[in-house]
C-alpha cells in the first residue's frame, strides 16, 4: 500500500511545498520511501525528485526551484519486490509515462510472463511496472485485465494527458479537485486540504445524506465540497483540460445455467480459495483478521490450508503459525470469543486478543476522526482500528480480512424482507412457508433490528428520530438514498445497492482508513471480481434459504469449517457496546458537545430535541447511540476540519 498525490496546474507554476505538505501527510500509508517527478510540459523538461527518507540517490525536492507546472509524489510501503527498483513515480523505458500507484496487482506475474511474450522488458518484479506494461498495450483496455485493488495516475507526457482509475470494489481510493486552473488528486482528503488556497467547505447535500439516511461514500461528491472520489469501477481521463470520467466493470443481471446444486458450491469454493491464494502473495509478514464469523473464519481456515500445504508464501513472513487478530469484549453480547477458540482449536492459528475500551476510545477519538477524512457510521469502526493496531505490534504488514461476504450474500437482516417480498411476488407458497418456519427458527422475529430495517427499506420516515433536526435543514437538504432497478429480482437489486452505494462503499473507506493508519495493506478475498460476479449470478436461494443467509457459503465450507460457526446465524462483526459507553464513558463528553455553542449555531440540529434524546438514551429506555454518534461526529468533525480552515493537518 502507498499514498499518491499529484498537482498540474494549467496556468503558471506548482510550488514545491505543496506537494511536499502532500506527501508528508500521507507518510502513515507509505513510510518506507518518499519520491516525486517534476515536469513542464510546455517545455518538455522532466525532473525526478527524492524525499528526505527515500533509499535512491538523486536530487532533493527541498532543494529544487525550477518552474513547473506538474508535481506527483509517492509515500511507498514496501510489499512485492522490496528493493529500490520498486520506488516510485516509476517511468516506462522512455520516460514518456510516469505513475504513482497505491495497491496491489494479484495477477501480475501472470501478466508479467504475457507481456514479457509480447516484447516488453521488465526491470522489476514489482507489479506497478506491469501497470505501466499493461497500459503500454492495450490502453484503457488494461484495467480489465487487472485483478486486484489499486488506485493510480499515470501521466502521458507525450500527450499531455492523465488517465487516473479506481479498483471494480472500490478498496483503495482516489480523491480529485479540478476548478479549470488545476487538477489535484490523493488517496485522502486531508492530503488536499495541504494545497495553499484550495477552499475548505462543507457539502450540505452529502451532510444531509450523513445525518439524515446514515450514508457516506455513495456518490462521487464528499462531505468537502467541491472534493469528489473516483467512484468504484471508475476511470478519469484528463485531457486539453477536460476531464472525462467513465466505468469499465459493471455487474450485469445473468444466471448461471443449470450446474446442478452439488455444483454450485464446488464452483464457489474453488473461487474464493484461489482469491485467497492470490492474495498470499507478499513479500512481508502476513496474518488475517478474525471475527469468529462465517465470514472471516472461512478466510482463515482457507489460507491456513494453503499455507500449511505448501503454498508459494515464504514460511519466515507467516511465522512459527499463522497469525490472527481479534476484538474481544467482557460483555458477552459483543464477544465471540467461544468461535474464534474453535477455530484456533482446529487450525493452531497463533490467537492475538486485542480489547477495546471506551476510556481508549475517548483518548484515541480526534486521532480517528483525522485519519477518517468525513464522519463515520458509528464507533464499531474503533474495534477493527484496535485491531489493526495489534496487527502493527505484532509485526505483520499484510492482513487477510474478510470483507464483502454480507453484500454478496445476503448477511443482513434486510434480506429477508426483499427476499420475502420476491417469494409473495411470484407466489412461491412453499418457499414462503418453509422461509417462516426457518426465520422463526433462527429468531429473526426476535431481533428488533429486523423491524427496524424493514422500515427503512421501506424509506418511510417515522418516528422521532428525523424531529432531532431542524426543519429548514431538513427542507433545503434533500436526502439522496440511492434506488436502482437493475435487477428484476428485488433481493438482488437490494444487494446490488449495498454493494455499490448503501453499505460496502463506507466500510471500505473505514478498512482502508484503519489499516493505513498502522501503515498496514488489508487484502479482501470476497472481493475478487471474479467471486462478485459469480455471486450476484446465483439463483437467491443460493442466498437465503429456509431462512438461512449465505447458504452457498455455509455448504462450500461445511467440511472445512467448525460445525457451529458453519451453523450460525448471530452476528456481531467487530461492534463495540456503543450504547454503554454513551450512558458512562463518554456522558460528559456528549453532553459537553450536544450543549455547545458551535452545535447550536450550526443550524442542522434541534438542540432541545437532541438532549431529550439524549436524556432518554442515558436512562436505558431506549437505544439513541447510532443517532446520537452521527450528531456529536459531525461536530467533531466540523470542529476539526471546517472550524480551523483545514489546519487539521496540525493534529498529529
Amino acid at each position: 500500500m502507498c499514498g499518491i498525490a499529484g498537482i498540474i496546474q494549467f496556468n503558471g507554476s506548482i510550488r514545491g511545498e505543496d506537494i511536499l505538505r502532500m506527501a508528508n501527510c500521507l507518510r502513515h500509508r507509505g513510510p518506507d520511501d518518499e519520491g516525486f517527478v517534476a515536469a513542464n510540459w510546455r517545455m518538455d523538461q522532466v525532473y525526478p525528485l527524492i524525499g528526505a527518507e527515500s533509499q535512491i540517490p538523486g536530487e532533493r525536492i527541498e532543494d529544487f526551484c525550477k518552474p513547473v507546472d506538474l508535481f506527483i509524489g509517492h509515500r511507498r510501503l514496501s510489499v512485492i519486490d522490496l528493493s529500490t527498483s520498486g520506488h516510485q513515480p516509476m517511468q516506462n523505458e522512455d520516460g514518456s509515462l510516469w505513475i504513482t500507484y497505491n495497491g496491489e496487482i494479484y495477477n501480475y506475474l501472470e501478466l508479467m510472463g504475457e507481456l514479457k511474450a509480447k516484447g516488453h522488458d521488465f526491470r522489476s518484479q514489482t507489479d506497478t511496472e506491469v501497470i505501466l506494461h499493461a497500459y503500454e498495450e492495450w490502453g484503457i483496455g488494461c484495467l480489465g485485465r487487472l485483478n486486484g485493488m489499486w488506485a493510480f495516475a499515470l501521466v502521458d507526457l507525450k500527450a499531455h494527458g492523465t488517465f487516473c482509475s479506481r479498483d471494480r470494489a472500490g478498496v483503495k481510493p482516489l480523491y480529485y479537485f479540478y476548478d479549470g486552473k488545476r487538477f489535484c488528486f490523493a488517496s485522502e482528503i486531508k492530503a488536499l486540504l495541504e494545497i495553499e488556497g484550495l477552499p475548505i467547505e462543507p457539502n450540505e447535500q452529502r451532510i444531509a445524506d450523513y445525518l439524515l439516511e446514515g450514508l457516506i461514500d455513495h456518490t462521487r461528491e464528499t462531505c468537502f465540497r467541491n472534493i469528489y472520489q473516483l467512484r468504484p469501477a471508475e476511470y478519469l481521463v484528463l485531457e486539453e483540460k477536460k476531464i472525462t470520467v467513465g466505468s469499465y466493470w459493471e455487474i450485469e443481471p445473468h444466471k448461471i445455467q443449470g450446474p446442478g446444486d452439488g455444483r454450485y458450491e464446488k464452483d464457489f469454493y474453488e473461487l474464493l480459495q484461489d482469491a485467497v491464494s492470490l492474495r498470499l502473495r507478499t513479500d512481508v509478514p502476513i496474518g488475517s483478521c478474525l471475527s469468529g464469523g462465517l465470514d472471516s473464519s472461512s478466510i482463515v481456515c482457507l489460507a491456513n490450508r494453503l499455507i500449511s500445504g505448501g503454498h508459494s508464501v515464504r514460511s519466515d513472513l507467516v511465522g512459527e503459525r499463522q497469525k490472527t487478530f481479534s476484538a474481544c469484549f467482557e460483555d458477552p453480547a459483543y464477544d465471540e470469543r467461544q468461535y474464534i477458540e474453535l477455530l484456533v482449536h482446529q487450525t493452531g492459528v497463533e490467537k492475538n486478543y486485542v480489547f477495546p475500551k471506551g476510556e481508549h476510545l475517548l483518548e484515541e477519538l480526534s486521532s480517528l476522526i483525522w485519519h477518517q477524512d468525513e464522519p463515520f457510521g458509528s464507533t464499531s469502526i474503533y474495534a477493527q482500528w484496535a485491531v489493526m493496531r495489534s496487527a502493527k505490534e505484532r509485526g505483520v504488514t499484510v492482513l487477510l480480512d474478510g470483507q464483502g461476504a454480507d453484500e454478496l450474500l445476503a448477511g443482513y437482516l434486510p434480506s429477508y424482507y426483499y427476499w420475502l417480498r420476491q417469494a409473495v411476488k411470484e407466489f412461491k407458497v412453499k418457499q414462503i412457508i418453509d422461509g417462516f418456519e426457518g426465520m422463526v427458527k433462527n429468531r429473526v422475529f426476535g431481533r428488533m433490528e429486523f423491524v427496524r430495517k424493514m422500515i427503512q427499506s421501506l424509506n418511510l420516515k417515522y418516528g422521532e428520530e428525523y424531529e432531532w433536526f431542524e426543519d429548514r435543514f431538513r427542507r433545503r437538504a434533500r436526502t439522496s438514498s440511492p434506488c436502482s432497478v437493475k435487477f428484476k429480482n428485488a433481493l438482488d437489486d437490494y444487494l446490488y445497492r449495498l454493494f455499490h452505494y448503501l453499505k460496502l462503499p463506507a466500510l471500505l473507506h473505514y478498512e482502508d482508513r484503519n489499516s493505513m493508519a498502522f501503515s498496514l495493506e488489508t487484502r479482501l478475498p470476497f472481493l475478487d471480481y471474479r467471486l462478485v460476479e459469480y455471486a450476484f449470478a446465483l439463483p437467491p436461494e443460493q442466498k437465503i434459504n429456509a431462512g438461512m443467509t449465505k447458504v452457498i457459503l455455509r455448504k462450500a465450507m461445511e467440511r472445512t469449517l467448525p460445525e457451529r460457526i458453519v451453523q450460525r446465524v448471530d452476528k456481531k462483526a467487530f461492534g463495540t457496546p456503543e450504547g454503554l459507553w454513551f450512558r458512562t464513558l463518554l456522558r460528559d463528553v456528549i453532553g459537553e458537545i450536544i450543549s455547545s455553542r458551535s452545535f447550536t449555531e450550526r443550524g442542522y440540529f434541534n438542540v432541545e430535541k437532541v438532549k431529550k434524546g439524549f436524556e432518554k438514551h442515558c436512562g436505558g429506555k431506549v437505544d439513541r447511540s447510532l443517532l446520537l454518534w452521527r450528531c456529536v461526529n459531525l461536530e467533531m468533525w466540523f470542529r476539526l476540519f471546517i472550524d480551523n480552515g483545514g489546519l487539521a493537518k496540525s493534529h498529529v
